[in-house]
């Protein structure tokens, strides 16, 4: 019975996040704004929110067990950038072997790919050191929460100015289907925009509140820990689904969205979560939670590294896959 509440509140969370996410799209074409800031800011924040949504319930109103929470909320904080890093990316560039093979060029918009993976890389090495900063150090751990909150204020101030002229050199935000609502009837403006994110919004609360106590139940019936179960299946379960949307998009040659739903989810996984997470959770290296740490680093420099040397192949992003593989080998040994 477990399993299927699971199941049932996964597939409320999806069709909230498709809600959502159709909104977001119309949005960003009503604002005239670019596939950049579509993919990295809306799109990503947007498929983002199932995963937000059960950290932040788990630790602020989720089970009667405190410790159960917190596993919860650390687990599915540091769980969302260590499958984007890994098995989102190399999922995508999977997608498009049989159309442009292994040397196949990758071809997303450079300058929005680097600010991603540089302050990706930024906020999430301040994560990092945190794990090491006892928690009765409240001070200095405000210290380094403060500064993940700003980089991502920084960052999204430098995504929307360079907005204008990607937009300007035919990069503007087209949104592919039509808004749910408006296929009812309803007319398309900024009203009934708002009114389908709200709605997505209610959803993706109800579904991730129901999501919290079936993991509980499952982690005991399974018997590993919750905060394994959650740094594993939470992410895949929660944000891997809304990550199709990057490997349709770059099926269709759209490969700035493709990138930017994924690399635009990191900078927000990678920084206000953890630094809701090193405020309100022991957030202590435990081997797990290390090693997962460590993968989502080595994967983001990695890319990053591709993306300096030129050309992004579709090889290059089956190392990140490796590098998930990596993990759940340690992770379950």
């Amino acid at each position: 019975m477990v399993f299927v509440e699971l199941l049932v509140m996964l597939v409320v969370i999806l069709i909230a996040a498709e809600v959502f996410t159709n909104a977001l799209e119309h949005l960003g074409e009503k604002l005239k704004i670019s596939e950049g800031v579509t993919g990295s800011l809306f799109a990503a924040v947007g498929t983002a929110l199932p995963e937000t949504m059960v950290p932040l319930l788990a630790l602020l109103a989720g089970t009667s067990n405190t410790e159960v929470n917190e596993e919860i909320g650390v687990g599915a904080i540091l769980g969302a950038p260590l499958m984007l890093s890994t098995l989102s990316l190399a999922l995508m560039a999977l997608s498009v072997l049989g159309k442009r093979g292994a040397s196949g060029a990758l071809t997303p918009e450079k300058t929005g790919l680097t600010r991603d993976l540089d302050f990706f890389l930024a906020a999430f090495a301040f994560a990092t050191v945190a794990l090491f900063i006892p928690h009765n150090y409240a001070p200095v751990r405000l210290a380094l929460s403060a500064c993940m909150v700003l980089i991502y204020f920084v960052y999204v101030m430098l995504t929307l100015r360079a907005s204008k002229s990607l937009v300007s050199e035919g990069h503007g935000t087209k949104a592919d289907k039509p808004m749910f609502l408006c296929r009812v009837g309803l007319p398309e403006n900024m009203v009934v925009i708002i009114l389908q994110l709200a709605a997505g919004l209610g959803l993706l609360v109800f579904g991730a509140h129901g999501f919290i106590h079936g993991v509980e139940e499952a982690a005991k019936i399974l018997g590993i820990s919750t905060l394994l179960l959650s740094l594993l299946i939470i992410p895949i379960a929660t944000e891997l689904p809304e990550k199709v949307n990057s490997i349709l998009w770059i099926r269709h040659n759209k490969d700035t969205l493709a990138f930017g739903n994924i690399t635009g989810a990191m900078v927000f996984q990678g920084t206000l979560l953890p630094a809701i997470g090193i405020m309100l959770t022991p957030w202590q290296p435990r081997n797990e939670v290390l090693a997962g740490v460590v993968i989502t680093l080595l994967a983001a420099v990695w890319l990053r590294a591709v993306v300096a040397c030129g050309h992004i192949k579709v090889w290059h992003l089956w190392l990140n896959g490796v590098l998930y593989a990596t993990y759940l080998i340690i992770a379950l040994s």
